[in-house]
């Protein structure tokens, strides 16, 4: 008796590349940095290194943002990992920031077994009183290598004096995923400013006794509750009202008046 032939595939014929034995990322090949156009009245990237190009273990992100050091004015930032781009925010945010550079500068230096290596900071940031901060960000399993720590102090000594007046370690894994999306959403409506919805809604909260969630405020403000919501992420990016923005910053979270 002739066997028929079968209809039908096994499962090992089902199974793709990357489906069940390789865990990690697929390793792509290496692309060129983005290189943005020239973009009417809004100033260019002028970082000394473009960190747009493709990685498989990180978010680059572009970052429109304005200070006054530069009349306001638009500018393009790029930011190399995601906790980069809120840390930038955070401080775009803070009304004692004057100006701030991504990618600012690079230096050289020889690592503990003599190689040469290359470091570019990720942030310098100008503050009012003209004190300049270089910052240095890093997620929490580097920043406990030995090699890591050798690394920062060697960056540290390469750096020339007149660079900035301090370096600041940031441990990326304080800013959680749900930090990081409310920053951003921060970042968005604190650049949409609405002074009225504002005033209104830190008046309505220091005198309300009975203040516990966003939404206690939204009946006794004579504003809409759309632009009371995006007051309330403005006046807690500001520090005026207090939240746990490791949880969503929505209507039904704990909010208060800041001391």
């Amino acid at each position: 008796m002739t066997r028929k032939k079968r209809n039908y595939s096994d499962h090992i014929e089902m199974v793709k590349d990357n489906d069940t034995w390789l865990y990690a990322p697929k390793t792509l090949p290496k692309m060129d940095a983005i290189e943005l156009g020239e973009i009417h009245d809004v100033l260019p990237f002028d970082g000394v290194r473009n960190p747009s190009s493709r990685s498989n273990s990180s978010h680059k992100v572009f970052i429109p943002y304005r200070t006054e050091a530069n009349n306001n004015m638009p500018k393009v930032g790029i930011a190399e990992s995601a906790a980069e781009a809120v840390v930038s925010m955070q401080y775009l945010m803070s009304q004692d920031v004057y100006d701030l550079h991504f990618q600012p500068i690079e230096v050289a230096y020889a690592d503990s077994e003599g190689a040469p290596r290359h470091y570019t900071h990720d942030l310098l940031v100008t503050f009012r009183s003209g004190h300049r901060r270089l910052v240095f960000v890093r997620n929490e399993a580097s920043l406990q290598k030995p090699q890591t720590i050798r690394d920062i102090q060697e960056v540290i000594a390469a750096t020339p004096e007149d660079a900035a007046d301090d370096l600041i370690v940031v441990n990326a894994n304080d800013y959680t995923r749900q930090r990081r999306e409310n920053l951003s959403r921060m970042y968005l409506l604190f650049f949409d400013e609405d002074e009225e919805a504002d005033t209104l809604v830190l008046e309505t909260a220091r005198r309300l006794r009975t203040l516990y969630y966003m939404q206690d405020l939204f009946p006794h403000v004579p504003i809409s509750q759309d632009r009371a919501f995006q007051a309330c992420y403005r006046l807690v990016a500001r520090g005026l009202l207090h939240a746990n923005l490791d949880h969503v910053l929505w209507e039904y979270s704990q909010i208060g008046v800041a001391a």
